[in-house]
């Protein structure tokens, strides 16, 4: 805690130096340098005595200082958008940890389709990043031009072919849709339905372009109940269309949505017992297993993303020249009530 003046207003003191530290453990500024970087090649014994110097000192590295000499910040900026969605936050919150794990330090950038791209984006490369992760609400356009331009590795999660010159993350949303229409065939229904975003997400659009194929494939003619997002309350008045269609078998391109729905649905019914329309969500958020819903889903596995996402990043930065590389996230469908 920094010292207080006889007023209780906060006294400025000297910014405590690597020279500082240097002098106090009896090393060299580099040596100092190399023992807070990682991987550096620096002895562990040089390493005690520069940490333990710095602890006494009270010794913080000045990562921004440090960018302007490296003309890197090990800063990586995450742009997204849709934080009322459980499952983006649940994306950002791996995300965050597993750059801080791999001694990156993440920047949140929250943008909407609405918003100026441009602006915040050169907001972000004001720090100098090292390198850019987008997840799928976020408008990427902009984005990828403007890193491309500044030489800053990019990596979008469950975007679509059109940037095929850019690493990618993407689920196997294709066969979350077919694996959604098989399963509420064979558990009775009859007269299947996907809801879906007018304004549909890439990853939202294939699933729910498999779902209906693989209906189609089987003869079977499916219902599309078009809502214009894919947010809570478009599930909950989609739920009046659905009975109006008399859809037995619905799958809603998130859980979000589909929590929704069951939530229409479920008024003035017992929760006992089954709902009357059988449920199917993606992405496995933890409203998903609460006893109110018990929602059928897919899991789509964040950390799993997180990880392909930073290894992308770090492959790029290592070969800016590469061929850009695409990674697919598996899918897993989780069964409970609802379906």
């Amino acid at each position: 805690m920094r010292p207080k003046g006889t007023n209780g207003a906060i006294r400025e003191q000297r910014r405590v130096t690597s020279f500082d530290v240097a002098r106090a453990a009896g090393v060299s500024r580099a040596a100092v340098s190399r023992a807070f970087t990682p991987d550096a090649s620096v002895s562990p014994k040089t390493r005690e005595k520069v940490f333990q110097a710095a602890k006494e000192l009270g010794y913080r590295v000045n990562y921004l200082a440090r960018s302007l000499t490296n003309k890197r910040s090990d800063i990586v900026g995450l742009v997204a958008a849709g934080f009322d969605n459980p499952f983006r936050m649940q994306q950002i919150e791996h995300l965050a940890r597993a750059l801080l794990a791999r001694n990156f330090r993440p920047m949140l950038l929250p943008t909407s389709k609405e918003a100026d791209t441009s602006a915040v984006i050169g907001q972000l490369l004001h720090y100098a990043v090292s390198g850019v992760i987008v997840t799928s609400d976020a408008p990427p356009s902009d984005i990828c031009e403007e890193c491309a331009a500044e030489g800053v590795p990019i990596v979008l999660i469950n975007k679509g072919e059109d940037f095929p010159f850019v690493d990618r993350v993407v689920s196997d949303d294709r066969m979350a849709g077919q694996m959604a229409a098989n399963h509420l065939l064979e558990t009775g229904a009859k007269r299947p339905g996907v809801v879906a975003g007018a304004a549909v997400s890439y990853s939202a659009r294939r699933r729910a372009e498999a779902f209906l194929a693989r209906c189609a494939g089987l003869g079977i003619e499916a219902g599309l109940i078009p809502v214009p997002i894919n947010g809570y309350r478009d599930g909950f008045e989609a739920a009046e269309r659905i009975l109006e269609m008399e859809i037995d078998g619905v799958f809603c391109v998130n859980d979000y949505m589909a929590c929704g729905v069951l939530d229409r649905l479920a008024r003035g019914l017992d929760r006992s017992g089954p709902p009357p329309v059988r449920i199917i969500g993606h992405d496995d958020i933890p409203q998903a297993g609460w006893g109110a819903y018990e929602l059928t889903t897919f899991l789509q596995p964040c950390e799993v993303q997180a990880e392909q996402a930073i290894d992308l990043l770090i492959s790029r930065i290592a070969e800016p020249e590469a061929v850009a590389r695409v990674e697919f996230t598996p899918v897993t469908l989780i069964k409970r009530r609802s379906a």
